[in-house]
């Protein structure tokens, strides 16, 4: 359960209360919410002690979560959460575009890339350095070279950079060059030895939806971020296996407005992945939007036929120019705005 108390308890009671738990063997969790004092159990509590806890003065509420998570948990906070990826902030208001090729492949076609998503207006750039493919025999990407042409980029346009991490092991060659963003692929959401390790970097992870996951598997996974020290997740609906083959995968939007009841995480769509139909991202784009989606996450290629990975469902740079004006636009009739891109910085070297 999660213990709302009232704003300006004194923590001398907070920390009194903490201990009537911990002394009877219930593992407890504070929230970071600056506002007013929220404790997480993370054990269950008998119907005797929470009894005595619902009766306290300080208590304000009492909130059970419909699954088996507490940090992640809307009433964890009292508002949506924001995480800044880079300096780009993801939720609270700001709808934020990632978009870059599906894979580093080189130098030149990353520059076009990333040339062409800072141009559009998009905010962090995309690229994928270790490839999970379905194939053996297909591109797995570059690896390291990868990631350093990666950072090479987003330092001469000014963009953050995201890109996904598929081995505990290849942690170390993420810090060494400053990824701002760790993705954790599809494929990857219930690997959990990979979460936990990717927790301990503390840097900002952007979480995709299992291709056949639930949502409460899902935001179980999100808790094994935020049980391991990783306080700045995002999650990513990315389509879900249905039994259509028309379509790569099925945009599940329903996602959207149930996320903001149960969980305070920002929540980007990548309807690229979901579609896997160029002409189908725009207008998949503004569905998402409008039901209130904090960013979108979309491929761009300058020669798609060319590229060595899911270049058909890569946006052309005049198409992604259109999908960040559309979001604008979007961004603007719900209420909200289009994040601000970075001042674009002169290029420093990085590591190899």
């Amino acid at each position: 359960m999660i213990l709302r108390l009232w704003p300006g308890t004194p923590e001398a009671r907070v920390a009194a209360i903490t201990a009537m738990l911990e002394t009877s063997g219930v593992r407890t969790s504070r929230s970071p919410e600056m506002n007013r004092p929220i404790i997480a159990t993370l054990d269950k509590v008998d119907s005797e002690l929470a009894g005595r806890i619902d009766a306290l003065d300080e208590v304000e509420s009492v909130v059970h979560p419909v699954g088996e998570w507490r940090r992640v948990d809307s009433s964890f906070r009292d508002g949506p959460s924001v995480v800044r990826v880079g300096g780009v902030p993801v939720g609270g208001g700001s709808v934020v575009v990632i978009a870059g090729p599906c894979s580093v492949e080189t130098p030149e076609q990353l520059d076009d890339a990333a040339r062409c998503a800072q141009k559009a207006g998009a905010h962090i750039l995309r690229g994928g350095a270790y490839k999970p493919r379905t194939s053996p025999y297909a591109f797995q990407g570059l690896g390291q070279e990868g990631l350093h042409l990666l950072k090479e980029a987003g330092l001469r346009y000014g963009m953050p950079i995201i890109s996904e991490i598929m081995d505990a092991a290849q942690l170390p060659a993420f810090l060494d060059h400053d990824v701002d963003c760790l993705q954790i692929g599809a494929r990857n959401m219930q690997n959990f030895t990979l979460l936990k390790s990717v927790a301990t970097a503390r840097r900002p992870v952007l979480l995709k939806r299992g291709l056949s996951a639930t949502i409460k598997e899902w935001l179980q996974s999100a808790e094994y971020l935020a049980a391991h020290g990783c306080d700045n997740v995002i999650l990513c609906e990315r389509g879900i296996r249905t039994f259509e083959p028309a379509t790569r995968n099925t945009l599940d939007l329903t996602v959207l407005p149930l996320m903001q009841q149960w969980s305070h995480l920002p929540i980007m769509v990548d309807p690229s992945h979901a579609a896997g139909i160029p002409g189908l991202i725009p207008p998949l784009s503004r569905a998402a939007l409008a039901a209130g989606a904090d960013g979108l996450a979309v491929e761009v290629h300058a020669r798609p036929e060319d590229a060595k990975s899911d270049g058909g469902q890569a946006l052309l740079p005049g198409e992604l120019a259109g999908l960040v004006a559309d979001a604008r636009v979007y961004a603007a009739v719900g209420g909200r705005h289009l994040a601000q891109q970075l001042p674009r910085p002169v290029a420093r070297p990085t590591g190899g």
